[in-house]
Formats: C-alpha cells, structure tokens, sequence
C-alpha cells in the first residue's frame, strides 16, 4: 500500500533508475548469508519474464585497513567462503590504472557482484503480477485506512476491504503508520544521483568490464561512496554518496542541498582521473533509513494481518 498517487512507472520515490548493485559483501553476516536466496529470486524473475535483469561485472572495494567497516565487508567475503580475490597495491595498478589506489589503503573485489537492471526488474514483476491476475492501481491517492477484520482503506478513487495488508509506503511510511498509532523513527533523505563524463569514453564502461565499486570513508568521508561502470547514459559514469539532506517526501524538491556535490567532486578528482570531476547529470531519489541503517520488515505490533515494510534504501538488491 504506497500513499503517493503518481502513475508507474514514476522518479518520486526510490525505486526508479536503471540500475542498482547488487552484492554480498555487507558489513553483517546474516546479510551476506541472506543474499544467496536473493540472486535464486532474481535469476527466477529473469526465467519467468524472458528478461535479463542481472548482469556480473565484479565489485571494488577500496578502504583503509584501520577502518572496522573495510574490515568487515572483507570479513564477511572471508567467512562466507563468497568468491573474492584481494589485491596488491602493484595488482591494483595494473588492474585498474585508471583508479588511483591512495596510499596506505587496500583493495578486495568481490566477484559476484554486479548490476541490477531496475526498470527492468520493476516492469518484470508488475508484468507477472498482472498475468497472475493482480490487479494494480496506481494513481490513486489513499486517504484513510482503517485496521480490523477486515481492514478498510480509502484512497481518492474508491474504498477497500481485505484481510490482511502489505504496507511498503516507501518515504510516506512513517506518515502512514503513524495513522495506525505507530511511530517508527525512519529518517527521508534527499540523494543527488550524479553522472560524471569520461574523458576518453569507455575508460569506466560495462563493456571494458570496469566493475562497480565501494569507496569505504575514502578522503574523510563520512558515509560511502559508490559508483556503478558507465552504462546508463553513454561516457558517463554514475558515483554517489551514500547519504544525503533530511527531507520531508512531499518537500522533496525543496532541498537544494550540494554538500554531497561536493564530496563526490573531490572525491572523483582525487580517486577518477579519467573523470570530469563536475557532474554531467544530477537526478534526485529519496532514501527512508533507520537509526541504525536495517531495514524493517515485520508485523505490526497491534494489528497482526498488517506487513510493514520499511526503510530499504541501500537494500534494494535484496
């Protein structure tokens, strides 16, 4: 149950885009663990709908060894016997010479990292849903919702009872649930989705098998960096921050925050010397976070035949 009334497929929320990184190097275990299921799911999705969404490209991941977040994303690699290889600093440069490696920082790929298509993935699973006999109906707007047996909700279109309800409102969520009497303490961010121009095009390209990467605190940042190889628009390659300004969802555009510009800036002009370091494309998504950055997917505490799916940003290839 969204709360927004756009019409699919829309960029109002977190979902849209062509792709996202899909990985299995997370700082926790029970991440990395759960991630074997999830590429089962994605491969499943392709076979059904005829489409491919995943494609292999590797992931970089570059931090200093005193970094306990470097650490653990080599770690769980390490325990989870994932496919890996750890790179020299002589390796990386003659693996990546279009990467500088700062000095003192080390550098692991995880090998079955790679590219999520999700436009495709979105429009794959609507499609089956609708071919099931689902029915969706976008653009509508709902009102008021009213827990029970049966619950009741209202949207601007009309009104609906059913058993049980899935509530995945995305930035809305807290608003939602705070109907229900419930107060999660889930945070919207505002990110600038960048794309920096190559100089000589293809240097970072899928079709030079340039990997996506994970810049782990690189340069005194503060959250990570990530960038996936150029593909989505031609010669330019797309590297964010992962964090961004305090946003309300329906205040979005609002927020003109450039502070994570800038980071990324110095960041791509230190680490990308094939890169333009000002940005050639900036788009805008929302992230909803919680406190302590797990998304939260259970029952509601009062109202057992009510899901709550919340605060996924940063998860999506799950």
């Amino acid at each position: 149950m969204p709360e927004c009334d756009f019409v699919l497929p829309h960029s109002r929320g977190s979902s849209h885009g062509h792709t996202r990184i899909i990985r299995k190097a997370y700082e926790q275990d029970y991440y990395t663990r759960m991630m074997s299921e999830c590429y089962q799911l994605w491969a499943q999705l392709e076979k059904e709908a005829n489409v491919q969404i995943y494609r292999n490209t590797g992931m970089l991941i570059v931090g200093k060894e005193d970094c306990s977040a470097f650490r653990s994303l080599r770690g769980t690699l390490l325990r989870n016997n994932v496919p890996m290889e750890v790179l020299s600093p002589e390796q990386f440069a003659s693996r990546f010479p279009s990467v500088r490696l700062p000095p003192g920082e080390s550098a692991v790929i995880d090998k079955t990292a790679g590219v999520l298509h999700a436009d495709r993935a979105l429009k794959a699973v609507q499609d089956l849903f609708r071919g099931l006999g689902g029915v969706i109906h976008d653009g509508e707007k709902v009102v008021d919702f009213t827990p029970g047996s049966p619950i009741t909700m209202t949207t601007n279109s009309g009104m609906y009872r059913a058993q049980s309800l899935v509530i995945t409102a995305g930035p809305w969520a807290k608003s939602v649930l705070a109907r229900t009497g419930l107060q999660l303490p889930l945070q919207v961010l505002r990110i600038n989705v960048c794309y920096w121009k190559e100089r000589i095009p293809g240097t970072y390209g899928i079709g030079r098998h340039f990997p996506c990467f994970i810049g782990v605190k690189q340069h005194g940042a503060k959250h990570e960096i990530y960038g996936l190889p150029s593909n989505e628009y031609p010669g330019l390659m797309k590297i964010c921050y992962h964090s961004g300004s305090e946003t309300e969802p329906d205040e979005r555009d609002r927020q003109t925050s450039q502070e994570d510009i800038a980071i990324l800036s110095s960041f791509v002009s230190k680490s990308f010397p094939g890169l333009d370091p000002t940005p050639a494309v900036v788009e805008q998504c929302m992230y909803t976070v919680t406190p302590d950055s797990d998304f939260i997917l259970d029952q509601h505490p009062s109202h057992s035949n009510i899901i709550i799916g919340a605060g996924f940003s940063g998860w999506c290839d799950c």
